[in-house]
């Protein structure tokens, strides 16, 4: 009996040392809680971050250990690209945003439109209106398809009444990051400079990939299966994030 119990010890013990390494060096499983990137990550979606895509800083790991600073094996991120980081107000805080600005770039609203170095960012005309998710309300809002300047596409959600029409200009230090919502005016990201503002490149936790699973908790609670085909977005699951 003794004999056995301390194997089990030893498998549970094996077991938690993979899934820690799995976890801190390849791929994390996260949760989105909020609205702030509709339309294109909905409440509910979970998805795998990938630890390895821009190498490793101490947020990679568990509990953030103040263990080294700075980045190994590292790679530049790219304009586009939907990361996961750790606010720059505590450094404990996972935000989820689209990376907008580079250092160095000069970031600025005008009349609702984002310019980036004094370029607007490329934009269809809105091909529909619809609903979005604001907190604990809806805002009705315009969906534009953007495209950076290195060819990367997404759909932005725009309210019919914008929240921050102008801004100030944002000037991007070295080795720092801007990031944005794709829910334009239900964001609060590096724009806010008090509470997120400009993002170092040791707080970068990795980039988004795929979504595994998705349940819209507004269809009722998961563990009334007979609901599922309402609950459980089947369509989301394994679906690639761009």
């Amino acid at each position: 009996m003794k004999k056995k119990i301390i194997e089990n010890t030893k498998t549970i013990f094996f077991a938690l040392i993979i899934a820690l390494i799995i976890r801190s060096l390849f791929f994390q499983p996260f949760y989105i809680p909020s609205s702030s990137m509709e339309p294109n990550l909905l409440i509910g979606d979970r998805l795998f971050v990938s630890k390895y895509t821009y190498g490793y800083s101490r947020h990679a790991f568990p509990f953030s250990p103040k263990i080294f600073n700075g980045r190994f094996f590292s790679t530049l991120p790219k304009r586009g690209d939907i990361i996961v980081f750790k606010t720059p107000a505590d450094n404990r805080t996972d935000y989820i945003k689209r990376l907008i600005g580079l250092p160095g770039d000069e970031i600025q609203i005008i009349n609702g439109k984002i310019f980036i170095n004094n370029s607007p960012i490329k934009r269809t005309d809105p091909k529909k209106s619809k609903e979005i998710n604001c907190g604990n309300s809806n805002k009705e809002s315009q969906i534009f398809t953007e495209t950076l300047s290195n060819g990367i596409s997404y759909f932005a959600a725009y309210s019919m009444h914008g929240t921050m029409i102008n801004s100030d200009k944002y000037n991007v230090p070295n080795e720092h990051y801007f990031f944005m919502g794709d829910n334009r005016d239900c964001s609060k990201d590096s724009r806010y400079l008090s509470s997120v503002g400009y993002v170092k490149f040791e707080n970068i936790v990795g980039k988004a990939r795929i979504i595994f699973f998705s349940t819209n908790k507004n269809e009722g609670n998961i563990l009334k299966f007979w609901n599922w085909n309402k609950i459980i977005r089947f369509e989301r699951f394994f679906k690639k994030i761009k």
